[in-house]
């Protein structure tokens, strides 16, 4: 049940992407890695954080993401799955993961709209949708 609410989660954003553009309006979607109550004891090898120099799984690393997103910098950036992973970010293409950059370290909000740029060049061009 959870994969499937993921799932619609993207579908719903690449459709309201299609419908609102005309209107201005953007969607994305967001597929953060990071530690969580449930991801800790669920995953706990992989969040853990002894003797790691950069901590992946810190939920601080999404934030960056979010605030550029609620920018007026990302006016044109629309129908994207953002995953978000330590200092990765990565745009979904469909099913299949997509181009990606990473940092190796936290973003800055400042930063990112250049790294999404880069990323929306490499993608393959999405697919119109009917009415769009």
């Amino acid at each position: 049940a959870y994969s499937t609410a993921k799932g619609g989660i993207a579908s719903l954003t690449l459709v309201q992407a299609a419908e609102l553009g005309r209107y201005g309006i953007t969607a994305n979607a967001l597929a953060p890695s990071a530690r969580t109550r449930m991801t800790e004891q669920a995953f706990a090898d992989k969040m853990a954080t002894q003797g790691a120099e950069f901590d992946v799984m810190d939920p601080a690393n999404i934030a960056p993401c979010v605030v550029w997103l609620g920018s007026a910098e990302s006016r044109d950036v629309t129908g994207c799955v953002f995953e978000l992973e330590g200092g990765k970010i990565m745009i979904e293409d469909g099913w299949r993961e997509g181009p990606a950059i990473d940092k190796g370290a936290r973003w800055e909000p400042a930063q990112v709209g250049e790294a999404v740029e880069r990323l929306l060049a490499e993608r393959a061009a999405p697919r119109k949708v009917w009415g769009s």
